[in-house]
């Protein structure tokens, strides 16, 4: 017997057909927001997608593109993974809604554009001083941090790799 691949393609959205996308996805309740890398998938980053899923009827996840993901200055190298790949092992989780991706330096037009009911971060983050985080409440929607998992890192994992004979 031979089984074909599965095709996680649904979850996939080009940002341009984002918009109306969340708006399918806001009549079955909250929307939830995060973006980030997410390079190479570990339990930290499972872990901290259920908890935003669990604030809301869907998550929408919006990956930096390699260009942007390089910008962030966590090495020549980085990302490992292609932006395919990873919108691929993201769409692949039951945590997320929804895959989309930016190339700006932070996710606020695409945030503006989206509108989501809630914005969450990782709790490395301050919320304080996030542009995006700040245009969110202002729409009346919350901006939240989710408790840093401690312990699992792409960085770190990268660093223990490399240190191996």
């Amino acid at each position: 017997m031979t089984l074909a691949p599965p095709d996680f393609s649904q979850h996939l959205c080009e940002p341009q057909q984002a918009m109306a996308r969340v708006e399918a996805l806001r009549r079955l309740g909250p929307v939830v927001f995060t973006n980030g890398v997410f390079d190479v998938l570990h339990r930290g980053h499972v872990t901290y997608l259920a908890q935003a899923r669990a604030l809301g009827a869907s998550l929408v996840v919006a990956l930096n593109t390699d260009a942007s993901a390089r910008r962030l200055g966590k090495g020549p190298d980085r990302p490992l993974n292609t932006l395919a790949d990873r919108a691929w092992v993201m769409a692949a989780l039951g945590s997320v809604s929804l895959v989309t991706w930016f190339d700006d330096d932070t996710p606020l037009n695409l945030i503006q554009q989206l509108r989501p009911d809630v914005l969450v971060k990782g709790g490395d983050y301050n919320m304080d001083v996030l542009p995006e985080a700040q245009w969110v409440r202002e729409q009346g929607g919350q901006a939240l941090a989710i408790p840093f998992v401690n312990g699992f890192s792409t960085t770190q994992l990268v660093q223990r790799i490399r240190a191996r004979p």
